[in-house]
């Protein structure tokens, strides 16, 4: 398996337009393997929907943490999103899909983020998966929060991606 990497950031994603003036905007990839779904809404379900035991743990010490700011924890995120009746992935609320990408995410007194799964041809002509985020912060809370968890974000994210495909593979 080849890892995941950074990617280019897609200019034909829905969330191009909110590229402009982020306070963190990345993408990674991933080549997926021959026989896996080309429908985000699956890959996604597959990557966010049953954490790895440490990421869950940092979860949870994010949400601990940042409980006492009155910064939601991701269970309320996903539960406000179910009670206004939009799907939820893991715990992000699903905000738009079409064929070949979903979009996720949720505001935030803090910070406002976005996550995009999308699947491309990569350079091989293959098939990849891609995941984009967008992050808007709007004081310094959502700044020092974004400067303390953006390692974590990057790591989390590899380690999905590379998770998801030994799930598809197995």
């Amino acid at each position: 398996m080849i890892g995941a990497h950074a990617a280019p950031i897609p200019s034909d994603s829905v969330l191009a337009p909110l590229y402009v003036g982020a306070d963190l905007l990345d993408a990674f990839a991933i080549h997926l393997p021959a026989g896996a779904s080309d429908d985000p809404e699956v890959l996604a379900r597959v990557a966010f929907e049953r954490q790895a035991a440490w990421i869950r743990a940092l979860t949870w010490v994010r949400d601990t943490v940042m409980a006492p700011a009155g910064v939601q924890s991701s269970r309320a995120i996903g539960a406000a999103a179910a009670t206004r009746g939009l799907q939820v992935i893991g715990y992000f609320p699903v905000l738009s899909k079409s064929a070949g990408e979903m979009v996720m995410g949720g505001d935030d007194r803090h910070l406002d983020f976005r996550v995009a799964v999308l699947v491309r041809t990569d350079a091989q002509a293959g098939r990849e998966l891609v995941v984009v985020t967008v992050v808007h912060c709007h004081n310094r809370l959502g700044r020092t929060y974004l400067a303390a968890i953006a390692p974590f974000h990057r790591t989390i994210l590899r380690a999905n991606l590379e998770r998801t495909v030994r799930m598809l593979e197995g």
